[in-house]
């Protein structure tokens, strides 16, 4: 049955994981680690095909995680006759809008950020990736390696996320993503990238527990809010969590 086989898929990609990206994994909650040791933060972008929500106020998850995310919107219509004039000099608009929702959010130099694409070719993670490097940000993109050695770059810098980040972490999915050739279907079926990338974003914060209480600090987590008692132990921890910032 197909659900079988798919089930199997994910099972080889996450023993892949294990065996591939354990080290980086490590590495990668090393810097987190030590950024939340010394009092910077711990965001967390667009993961492409994943979903970066499931690591943020999540039960069992950690305070320290927060969200950074932008929208750029210039309202200046035209005439259809005037649209393609041509500007005095290059200019990325997306790359620039990203360096100033860098610059105007709460990232600072020394920070960690995670952002991700699958492909590796998406231009707005590569241009967030480019903007918070430049404040000294450590960035960290999860992404295939495997797929991003098959295609071409859709950013004007042409290239590729893991051309410009600082910790690279492959999700080990097919270039593709799609797992499953079906008899009678023009194109494989059934993506990895969203399991993959959830695994490896918890893996990443196990470790930075493990780091951190290892160095006698308690980093506070949420309890879920329909367990008994869950919304007073969040309130707490809350509140701790905003005085020593992990």
């Amino acid at each position: 049955m197909l659900q079988h086989q798919y089930l199997q898929k994910v099972r080889e990609l996450i023993d892949k994981i294990e065996i591939a990206q354990d080290m980086q994994i490590d590495v990668a909650a090393e810097a987190i680690a030590v950024a939340l040791a010394s009092g910077h933060g711990f965001f967390i972008s667009s993961l492409g095909h994943g979903n970066d929500g499931d690591l943020l106020n999540r039960a069992g998850g950690l305070m320290a995680a927060q969200r950074f995310n932008f929208n750029w919107q210039v309202n200046s219509p035209i005439a259809d006759a005037l649209q393609d004039r041509p500007r005095p000099e290059p200019f990325d608009a997306e790359l620039e809008a990203a360096r100033v929702a860098v610059r105007s959010s709460q990232l600072r130099s020394g920070d960690c950020l995670i952002t991700g694409s699958v492909s590796g070719r998406s231009s707005r993670p590569i241009s967030t990736a480019i903007g918070a490097r430049e404040i000294g940000v450590t960035v960290i993109a999860i992404m295939s390696l495997q797929y991003t050695q098959q295609v071409q770059s859709l950013h004007t810098s042409g290239k590729r996320l893991f051309e410009v980040v600082d910790i690279v972490i492959d999700n080990c999915v097919p270039y593709g993503d799609a797992c499953l050739e079906v008899e009678g279907l023009p194109a494989p079926v059934f993506p990895l990238s969203g399991i993959a990338n959830t695994i490896v974003c918890w893996m990443i914060c196990a470790q930075v527990i493990e780091k951190m209480l290892a160095q006698g600090l308690q980093p506070h987590v949420y309890m879920s809010v329909n367990r008994e008692g869950g919304s007073e132990f969040n309130e707490k921890q809350q509140a701790e969590y905003n005085r020593v910032g992990y």
